[in-house]
């Protein structure tokens, strides 16, 4: 009865904003907090638009694993637009002002933006695993109709792992993180089957894709059965070594959060009252932080998306580098290379007609 008790307690604390259920964050560490949000909204905003005006405008950069990029960002994107900058408000007023209608509505956006994020990364793990190692069907696999379809599936599983959270009232404040979010307390099965379904088993997939991958390169590289190895391209590698990147940041970002998550799940009584403040807003924040990640590591590691991102930061300055394909501006064209159509005696009458 007494273990009953303690259980309920609690996670009536860790769940809900009640008197004696722990004192706020330090004006300094809400600074601090709110630096990290502001950083990672500006550079979310900037790096995910960057991604899609990317791909939107090179053709070498349509092609069906970069739809899954797209996706990826949409899903980084949407929360740097609404949720953030309610926790970004929240933190100013060191409470939740914005009513219960924002509180749902955020919790559940950010919901589909976890979940979206991961299954769009085992999406394109599996891309990856298709085009690499099984390069001969991939063309009939990964179809424009079919990876549509597969796209539309990822966002439809996303949706329906993201519901259950109304029914069970998991979406809740936390004046710890200045967040309506998932409450880790409220069912300790459900909570277990979220870090499951929505982290270890999608973190599985990928890291098995990932490592027939590895494996195939190192075969490759060494020459193993050189009559049967596939072919290989220097930017195959690279790609995959850039979506390797992609997991394993946002691995790293969210594994503390999980793993807390499923502590506090196997054993409440125990776990959820020795679980330090610190360590627990750390996880949230670094989680938050990882929306803003991937872009960079598309400019750090992709030739045609560093070429892109640049492109379309000098089109604030030039505006017509916009509306072309190419990563030249037509002016720009003309100043590199003449017209054959200007022969030495335009230039000779050019000359004249200046001189006059």
């Amino acid at each position: 009865m007494d273990l009953e008790l303690q259980y309920e307690n609690s996670s009536k604390c860790l769940s809900r904003n009640e008197s004696g259920c722990g004192e706020s964050a330090s004006s300094g560490l809400s600074t601090a907090l709110a630096s990290v949000l502001i950083f990672t909204i500006v550079v979310d905003i900037l790096g995910n638009v960057l991604v899609i005006l990317s791909v939107y405008r090179n053709k070498k950069l349509r092609n069906a694993g970069n739809i899954f990029v797209v996706s990826l960002s949409v899903a980084d994107l949407v929360v740097a637009l609404y949720p953030y900058p309610l926790v970004l408000t929240a933190i100013f007023h060191n409470d939740w002002t914005m009513g219960d209608l924002h509180c749902q509505a955020s919790g559940f956006i950010m919901g589909l933006s976890v979940i979206g994020s991961i299954f769009n990364i085992t999406a394109i793990a599996i891309n990856r695993y298709c085009y690499i190692c099984h390069s001969l069907h991939y063309d009939r696999l990964y179809s424009l109709r079919n990876t549509c379809c597969y796209l539309g599936l990822t966002w439809l599983l996303t949706a329906l792992a993201t519901v259950p959270n109304f029914f069970i009232g998991s979406l809740q404040y936390d004046p710890r993180i200045y967040s309506c979010t998932f409450t880790q307390t409220v069912s300790s099965y459900y909570t277990i089957s979220v870090v499951v379904i929505h982290f270890l088993i999608p973190v599985l997939v990928v890291s098995y894709c990932y490592l027939r991958i590895w494996v195939l390169v190192i075969q490759v590289k060494q020459r193993v059965k050189p009559d049967q190895r596939p072919k290989l391209k220097p930017s195959d590698v690279r790609n995959f070594l850039m979506m390797f990147m992609v997991f394993v940041l946002f691995a790293v970002c969210w594994a503390p959060l999980n793993l807390i998550g499923l502590a506090v799940a196997i054993n409440p009584v125990k776990v959820a009252p020795n679980i330090p403040e610190w360590l627990f807003v750390t996880s949230y924040f670094m989680a938050y932080f990882n929306s803003c990640l991937n872009a960079i590591i598309y400019g750090l590691l992709n030739q045609n998306f560093r070429k892109e991102y640049k492109t379309i930061l000098l089109a604030v300055c030039i505006p017509c580098l916009l509306l072309t394909e190419t990563s030249c501006c037509a002016t720009e064209g003309l100043k590199s290379k003449p017209s054959p159509a200007v022969t030495n005696n335009n230039l000779a009458e050019l000359n004249v007609l200046t001189n006059v």
